[in-house]
């Protein structure tokens, strides 16, 4: 990666590596910093640390700061649901086949474009997933939450990794399973193969999912899922773990397509999580969106 190195010397002792970094390097927004050491663009001795490294009084880091794009993100005006916003964080009922955020050959119809044209105050954080604390797939609907400040970004995604946001997902998938209701301990990791797939692995990281059958048809069962972790795919290795794969599912389901949906009937229908500045439960609930509707309609 090309860029500009700089050296820093840590003054005080017992500081962490993020929050020094963060201060030294002023441009830089403490989910920036963190990236840029997870990422081993900083250096310590010649060895890449933790985000949380406690430096000692004099200590020496080395930082590769990379070439910042020429090119920035653009508001673009988007429909969006919003079911809940305030000063602090924003929560939107994501439609199925929306993006998340830009990536590399993909920077426009995004929900980060549509979020800075409606919210332009969140172009001071990361400016390449401004106030993202977590993601949803593209096909799949749904709960997410946004972050407005540094302040927020950090309370919420403490809450999404020590699990105390409580995640509720809707999806339909083959067959019925044996067990009515179960705990899914199964890790996860890069296919070996398929790098774009994830794929049960005894080296993975660990990944919990809870599943409940909350009704079931011919062919097919209606789960209500709890996500105990936030692996990418997760629900849906899980469930093809399970042989009961997500119908539509293009990618960890059968090949042959389901006539009644035309993409993986996963639905994100509850969060709740703490209020990042105020500290009360908030819950926020999207309904099914018309076309999973309508494909229970038909089962029915």
């Amino acid at each position: 990666m090309t860029g500009r190195l700089i050296r820093l010397i840590c003054r005080t002792p017992n500081e962490r590596l993020d929050r020094f970094l963060a201060a030294a390097i002023p441009e830089l927004s403490r989910t920036q910093t963190k990236r840029l050491i997870q990422s081993g663009q900083v250096q310590i001795d010649g060895l890449e640390p933790k985000p949380n490294t406690i430096l000692s009084e004099g200590t020496t880091i080395t930082v590769m700061l990379p070439e910042v794009e020429a090119v920035a993100l653009q508001p673009q005006e988007i429909p969006l649901q919003i079911l809940f916003e305030d000063a602090f964080l924003i929560a939107v009922n994501k439609p199925a086949g929306l993006v998340v955020h830009p990536a590399a050959g993909n920077r426009r119809n995004t929900l980060v474009n549509a979020l800075l044209y409606r919210y332009p105050d969140l172009a001071v954080l990361d400016p390449e997933r401004p106030g993202i604390v977590h993601r949803l797939d593209k096909d799949t609907s749904g709960v997410i939450v946004i972050a407005r400040t540094e302040a927020a970004l950090e309370s919420l995604q403490a809450q999404f990794k020590s699990g105390k946001a409580q995640k509720t997902y809707l999806a339909l998938v083959h067959g019925h399973p044996q067990v009515g209701a179960g705990l899914i301990d199964v890790p996860i990791g890069r296919h070996p193969r398929q790098r774009q797939k994830m794929a049960p692995l005894p080296d993975g990281k660990p990944a919990r999912t809870r599943y409940k059958v909350i009704n079931t048809f011919t062919k097919t069962s209606l789960l209500e899922l709890h996500p105990e972790t936030g692996r990418t795919h997760q629900i849906r290795v899980h469930l093809a773990w399970l042989g009961h794969a997500v119908v539509g599912d293009a990618v960890y389901g059968p090949r042959s397509k389901n006539p009644l949906i035309k993409r993986q009937f996963l639905h994100a229908s509850q969060l709740s999580i703490r209020h990042p500045q105020q500290g009360h439960p908030l819950t926020f609930d999207a309904p099914l969106p018309e076309d999973l509707q309508a494909v229970l309609e038909q089962l029915t």
